[in-house]
């Protein structure tokens, strides 16, 4: 059977929050098929998720063996997506940042010429609620620095909240990419426009996560800004500072 519509959804520790998250996105696009990607959480969201398997074919479960990342969470659920013959595909987080009730919108976004289709908290219409203003400040100079550095328009490309054509996921080498975090959503949305695909940005309403710890440290936000320094060398001339955060060709 074809899955048309593909949700991944990458989990470590959200036992307090998945089982609602399901059923909010259930409410929304009904037939949607629901991928959660766990690393093995110490929680028990797996086992939470695995109940929630017997009950409805749509869910699927991808259990990985630990801790491996956000970034390749995403891209191993987009891949099983694009396996099983998904023709939309789509990522969001488990924590209720990312409203349910947003995904129609996106989904009529792609529906009227999109290629992909970005929830951004700051285009017109979209607002953040919940943050301090220092974590307000941050996410703002970030998307202004790929705005400026990168030669990027686009207003939240470190949204995670985001629906591909098959067509257009297709042609992003998401598996190529090495970094994480921060790093992966404003590469993959910079590697998106540079290839000419049609972003289109919807406005969301992004509130701060309802329960559980923020996955945010000191770390990922230094990874960040070392990754956009070296893209921007890279971008200027032609070589990378250290390791490439882009692979030439697939790994094996």
């Amino acid at each position: 059977m074809t899955d048309v519509i593909w949700i991944t959804i990458p989990t470590y520790n959200e036992a307090d929050n998945i089982g609602l998250l399901v059923s909010e996105i259930r409410k929304a696009v009904p037939d949607a098929v629901i991928a959660i990607v766990d690393d093995n959480s110490p929680d028990g969201t797996g086992d939470i998720v695995e109940g929630l398997v017997r009950k409805d074919q749509q869910i699927v479960l991808i259990k990985r063996r630990g801790k491996e990342g956000y970034a390749t969470a995403i891209v191993r659920g987009l891949q099983e997506g694009l396996k099983r013959g998904a023709l939309i595909l789509g990522q969001m987080d488990a924590d209720f940042s990312h409203d349910p009730k947003s995904i129609p919108a996106l989904l009529q976004a792609l529906k009227e010429g999109g290629d992909i289709a970005i929830g951004s908290r700051y285009v017109q219409g979209g607002r953040v609620e919940g943050w301090s203003p220092w974590r307000l400040f941050l996410s703002r100079s970030a998307n202004l620095a790929v705005q400026v550095l990168l030669q990027v328009p686009l207003a939240d490309a470190t949204s995670g909240f985001r629906f591909y054509q098959r067509s257009a996921l297709e042609h992003l080498p998401l598996d190529r990419l090495q970094v994480e975090g921060y790093g992966f959503l404003y590469l993959s949305a910079a590697l998106a426009v540079w290839k000419g695909l049609k972003v289109r940005q919807v406005p969301i309403l992004f509130r701060d996560r309802r329960q559980g710890k923020s996955k945010l440290s000191r770390r990922i936000l230094w990874e960040a800004a070392v990754a956009l320094l070296k893209i921007w060398i890279w971008r200027h001339t032609g070589r990378w500072l250290g390791k490439p955060l882009i692979q030439t060709s697939p790994q094996p």
